[in-house]
């Protein structure tokens, strides 16, 4: 992906506030001094049975985006990646609903979209958000001394492909459902009020790929402590018996720059799991902690874990612990 990315233009507008260079979750482009665009695109195959379900999930991925810079959803766009010949438009028209009750839920109008013939589903949204450009969270903001915490346990990946194979049954799937339909917009508001200036999503790339982002863009480095890790019932189990999504192994063969300590081969895969609509992963200045994952647990924050810090090191390194390395 990155010798990808590396091909894309390089930008060199001062209204470009954040492009791809940082790998942050969204584009941010000025408008004002106190207005700013930001803008975002995500959609994927289904992961659930449930089409209104996978609707909501995929609008909930893509507003999260959106959340993670710090930014309120304005409007959106569906995308929709059909094969007509076989499955119906009715089992479209629940994926949309189900994507515009999550929309709605956001505040955030759906305009209109865009669909292909495709050789199987997809659907997935372009979100357009504002923020004020002084109060944006970027990659780029993270400084030493910063504690992570995170908002979402993990495992989604991981359940929905013991799904796919048939290894557990939808109701098992409760908790990682609640989780991917969870809206960061709360955890948001909590980080914005509480001193954070540098946040992102965990989502496809997992919890070290997403980190090792925030590392690179602020020339940082980090120490994990996996006992403080938040997981969804069951993951461990799933990933000791080889239950991982391909793109998890992906992650875990790019993790070049993980100490990774005493951890076994399972828990490694789920430092890695390839998440959908995940939680927020924040850094906060040590002296706001405290009130920080306060606020995050009146929002009903569905995890306020303190999982590390950030130190000085070798720019993007990761120390995995089993030791009390936050302060």
């Amino acid at each position: 992906m990155a010798q990808v990315l590396r091909r894309l233009p390089s930008v060199e507008d001062p209204r470009v506030l954040v492009d791809a260079t940082t790998r942050d979750d969204a584009a941010v482009y000025q408008l004002s001094p106190e207005r700013a665009l930001v803008a975002t695109v995500d959609f994927f195959a289904p992961i659930v049975d449930d089409p209104a379900t996978w609707g909501a999930i995929a609008a909930a991925n893509a507003l999260s985006d959106v959340y993670a810079m710090g930014a309120t959803p304005l409007f959106a766009l569906n995308l929709v990646g059909w094969p007509r010949d076989q499955l119906s438009f009715e089992l479209l028209g629940e994926v949309i609903e189900g994507a515009a009750a999550m929309a709605a839920r956001a505040g955030c109008l759906v305009v209109g979209g865009h669909s292909v013939d495709a050789l199987e589903p997809h659907f997935g949204m372009a979100v357009i958000g504002e923020a004020h450009p002084d109060r944006l969270l970027t990659n780029a903001a993270a400084r030493v001394g910063d504690v992570l915490v995170l908002t979402k346990p993990l495992g989604t990946g991981i359940l929905s492909t013991a799904l796919k194979r048939g290894l557990i049954g939808e109701p098992e799937l409760g908790e990682a459902v609640r989780s991917m339909t969870t809206l960061n917009e709360s955890a948001m508001r909590a980080a914005l009020a509480h001193g954070v200036r540098a946040a992102t999503d965990i989502t496809g790339f997992g919890l070290i790929g997403h980190l090792t982002h925030v590392l690179e863009a602020s020339r940082v480095a980090a120490e994990l402590d996996f006992s403080r890790i938040p997981l969804m019932g069951r993951v461990l189990q799933l990933a000791a018996q080889g239950v991982v999504p391909g793109g998890t192994n992906r992650n875990y063969q790019a993790a070049d720059n993980v100490d990774w300590g005493d951890l076994t081969d399972a828990e490694r895969r789920v430092m890695v799991d390839a998440q959908t609509s995940g939680g927020l992963l924040l850094a906060v200045p040590p002296d706001r902690v405290g009130e920080l994952t306060a606020a995050l647990e009146r929002e009903g924050s569905l995890a306020t874990a303190v999982i590390g810090r950030l130190i000085a090191g070798p720019v993007g390194s990761i120390r995995m612990t089993r030791g009390p390395t936050p302060g």
